[in-house]
This record gives C-alpha cells, structure tokens and sequence, in this order.
C-alpha cells in the first residue's frame, strides 16, 4: 500500500467539523447550588438550646402583653373623652348659671318697682308693654329650670338662706325665717344666690 497522502482525502478531512469539547464535571456545576442550600440552612438554624414549642408559647404571652396593653390604653382613652365632655358640659352650664346669676338684680328691679306701681296707672298700657319684658325674664329662669328660694314661715337652711337679723316673733318658732327681704335663687343643687331672711330668735 502506498504512504502517499490522496490530496481530495485531506481536504475532506479539514472540512469535518471538530468534536465538542467535553463538558466539565457534574460536580462543577453542583457547586454553587450546594453552597445556596448551605446559606438557606444557616439562616434556619435555630438558636443553641432553642425549643421551637417554646419559642411558640414566649410569642402568644408577649402577643397576649401587648393586646391587653391596647384595650387597656383604649378604654383610658374612652374614659378620658367622657371626662373630658361631662368637664366642657359642665363648665359650659356653670357659664350659662353665671350669666344668668348676672340677671337677678334686674328682676329684683322688675319685682320692686311693680309692688309700688300707683294704682291710677296700673292699667296703662305702658305698664302693660314692661310687664311683658318682666315675663320674658322669668320664662328665661324657667328655661333653665332656675327656681325662686322664698322661704319666709319656713326653717332656716344656711345652705339656701343668709341670715341678717334676727327678731322675737309670736308668729314664727324660734329658728324659723321671718320675712325674706330678697329672693335667693337656685338651679337644681346649685345655689345661684341666698335668700336674705330675718329669722325668729
């Protein structure tokens, strides 16, 4: 057989196309993936010594702390705001009782000068338009449930009355009100004035 190279075998052989390289070991590519697994199970390790049931019940008691510190901070807060209101409506009725308060001596006016309006004139119509002012003051007193303290023939209360003089008396017992001299006035348990009575010694 002759060593002789055919010229058309070569060039087949250069235009063969080459053979794949070979592909690297399995565990090359396992590489990285094992190592993320590694990372992954670090991260759920648990502390040393930890019991997770443990871990469990110590989350439901502090769970547990902070809910019954939110309903308590809640109903504070509830009660805070009813104190709150009852205080504003409270203040709010003192001013109107004080505003009122301010008013008495005028009905005082009123009261005095209609016992000592002359008889000639009582059926002027003038008296009759001021009458009406009178009335208005009074409607006003009840709107508010203000109530008059005339307690002549009655006991003597220090709480309601302002003693200014006391007189012997065959009508009135001892320690009983004489006579009022003015009105006292008051608004349910609220006092707006004392009555000033002369008491029976």
């Amino acid at each position: 057989m002759s060593d002789v190279k055919n010229p058309a075998d070569e060039l087949e052989r250069e235009e063969m196309p080459a053979e794949p390289a070979a592909e690297p070991p399995e565990e090359a590519t396992a590489e990285p993936a094992e190592a993320a697994a590694d990372a992954a199970q670090d991260e759920l390790e648990l502390p040393e010594g930890a019991n997770l049931i443990q871990l469990l019940i110590e989350a439901q008691k502090e769970a547990k702390t902070n809910e019954d510190g939110w309903q308590r901070a809640r109903a504070e807060f509830a009660n805070f705001k009813k104190r709150t209101a009852k205080e504003q409506s409270s203040a709010f009725q003192r001013g109107q009782l004080d505003a009122l308060g301010s008013l008495l001596t005028i009905i005082d006016d009123f009261d005095r000068a209609f016992e000592s309006v002359p008889e000639a004139i009582s059926e002027d119509p003038w008296i009759g338009g001021v009458s009406m002012i009178q009335r208005k003051f009074t409607n006003l007193l009840e709107q508010y449930e203000v109530e008059a303290i005339d307690p002549t023939g009655g006991p003597f209360d220090p709480n309601l009355h302002q003693a200014i003089g006391a007189e012997d008396s065959d009508e009135v017992e001892s320690g009983h009100v004489i006579e009022t001299l003015q009105k006292g006035y008051r608004a349910g348990e609220q006092v707006l004035r004392l009555a000033l009575v002369k008491v029976a010694s």
